[in-house]
């Protein structure tokens, strides 16, 4: 089967692989498939992206004051039995009744937390928990309605095809997104340069990135469709002028390969 051809099976694995559900041989043939092709290496990084973007929007949950209070209460308990005079045993069955006390007093913790979590902590739910948990869901069914539509991609590699830099084009926002993938960094003179590397004709300046980890650059679907490649060039501070073409060198290059929405 032609992973390449068959994106529904592509983007499967690739979320897998990023969620790390993925494992053995299966896990080995991704990834070397991922150093052999850019489209596989592109949605790969694009799983771990969305992966990643999911965390952000789970807002943390501070446990009830009982639930600490019933551990400490347990765990004194424990102590204060441990203290007592006790009768001299062998010493194999000491070992046994310690490892035993313990794993007991672990799953009593446990046990107490995951009670209170399912059963107390639902029946005592108040009003303003419920609300808290409407606004959380509002704030995801925003974020997913504002998340990127993804129509481009492009994974720029150096000259021993190692990954430097993640491009996508956001048809919703109409926005490349770049994302420094490698360990590259420009010096405080220079400046990196996007192109776009059409079938025929001079490369067409695309924008200049800044020194972050993540830019962003404002374009439109026609600046991109139709174009095989992209290219990113090193240049003086700034960047050059779109008709003089990259003055500099060529560091990063990679197809550009669109996506079916």
């Amino acid at each position: 089967m032609n992973l390449i051809q068959n994106t529904e099976l592509l983007d499967r694995l690739a979320a897998a692989h990023a969620l790390g559900t993925l494992r053995g041989g299966a896990r080995r043939r991704f990834e070397q498939l991922a150093r052999e092709h850019a489209q596989v290496r592109a949605t790969a990084l694009l799983w771990q992206e969305r992966w990643s973007a999911l965390a952000e929007l789970q807002a943390p949950i501070q446990p009830d004051a009982a639930v600490w209070t019933r551990i400490d209460n347990l765990l004194q308990a424990e102590k204060a039995r441990a203290a007592r005079p006790r009768t001299v045993v062998p010493a194999s069955r000491v070992s046994w009744w310690r490892n035993a006390a313990w794993a007991g007093a672990f799953a009593t913790v446990a046990a107490v937390a995951v009670g209170l979590w399912s059963h107390q902590g639902l029946r005592q739910a108040s009003a303003q928990q419920l609300a808290l948990l409407q606004s959380q869901l509002q704030s995801a069914q925003t974020a997913l309605q504002a998340a990127p539509q993804i129509q481009y991609v492009a994974v720029l590699a150096d000259g021993k095809q190692d990954p430097s830099m993640l491009v996508t084009f956001d048809a919703r926002q109409n926005r490349l997104v770049l994302q420094r993938v490698g360990g590259f960094r420009e010096d405080p003179d220079r400046s990196l340069q996007l192109w776009a590397l059409p079938p025929q004709g001079a490369p067409r300046s695309l924008g200049v990135l800044g020194q972050g980890r993540l830019e962003k650059l404002p374009a439109q679907e026609s600046q991109v469709q139709a174009v095989p490649a992209l290219a990113i060039s090193l240049e003086p501070k700034g960047g050059v002028p779109s008709e003089t073409g990259p003055t500099g060198p060529v560091l990063f290059t990679g197809a550009l390969i669109r996506r079916d929405l």
